[in-house]
């Protein structure tokens, strides 16, 4: 399915593919035993379930979370293209917006996925143009008042761009911090990518080494590591992957946290001095 601004994502992954986040995975089993017994849940008194917002660095998970949780709810998955609802006309966006969100809840139960959502509503702090403003406050208010199965998975790079009335309760369920991987998820998530790939050279892999040399990767930096890694032992004509192979990789890698040193300091100390954002770890 695909209208024009939202697209239905065909999603191939599962919880195990998320490396570590074991706080947020608690959160979504709780939700998804809620929402594939939703009539049940109601008559009980459980409320219908939100959404949530996921904040935090780049390339450690939100993308992937928002995906593993449509397949953990054993429903679809749409995503909103916050770029193609802003149109060139008067009334054009907010019939858009609207459009959009009539389309989810027709199709509903899904999970609607809006990706970096301050992108979306850049300027509404209020430096920003009318319309955008209107937009965001329309997308909030259905959010807190729907009661259409449409569980709204948002991910955000910096909310500290957006308003404060976002944080505010009753917005989503809950909204988590996902930081740079600790030590416990890098080897994780080195797990998890290279048995993708070479699962018969697990046990040759010095795990303790590799995530000793990788803080302050991301699970993107992770991943491209064990990919040109493997696509060097195979270019080199070897037999399996080494952990040279991948030392080799890391230490030609400039991290994200390296990049984006000062971007992703001021990150770390407005989530975590946030009170009303969980830990996702």
């Amino acid at each position: 399915m695909k209208s024009n601004t939202l697209d239905m994502i065909n999603v191939k992954e599962k919880k195990e593919d998320i490396g570590g986040l074991d706080n947020l995975k608690k959160w979504l089993d709780r939700k998804a035993v809620i929402y594939k017994d939703i009539d049940r849940a109601m008559k009980f008194g459980v409320d219908m379930p939100k959404g949530v917002l996921i904040a935090g660095i780049p390339g450690c998970g939100k993308s992937l979370t928002a995906k593993v949780t449509s397949a953990m709810f054993e429903v679809p998955l749409l995503k909103l293209d916050m770029g193609r609802i802003m149109g060139k006309y008067l009334g054009e966006s907010e019939t858009n917006m609207r459009k959009a969100i009539e389309l989810a809840e027709t199709i509903s139960p899904c999970v609607l996925w809006v990706d970096e959502l301050e992108k979306g509503f850049a300027g509404t702090d209020g430096s920003g143009h009318e319309v955008t403003m209107r937009l965001f406050a329309a997308f909030l208010t259905w959010l807190q008042e729907k009661t259409s199965p449409v569980f709204v998975v948002a991910t955000a790079n910096d909310i500290s761009k957006l308003p404060p009335e976002l944080l505010r309760k009753g917005r989503f369920d809950d909204i988590f911090y996902v930081d740079l991987p600790n030590k416990s998820e890098r080897r994780s998530i080195f797990d998890i990518h290279i048995r993708k790939r070479r699962p018969t050279d697990l046990a040759k892999i010095d795990f303790d080494r590799i995530t000793d040399k990788t803080e302050g990767f991301s699970g993107a930096d992770i991943e491209s590591v064990v990919v040109e890694a493997v696509e060097d032992a195979f270019a080199n004509g070897q037999d399996g992957l080494t952990t040279e192979n991948i030392v080799k990789c890391i230490e030609s890698t400039k991290s994200l946290s390296d990049i984006m040193k000062d971007k992703i300091e001021n990150l770390q100390k407005f989530y975590k001095k946030n009170s009303n954002l969980k830990n996702a770890t």
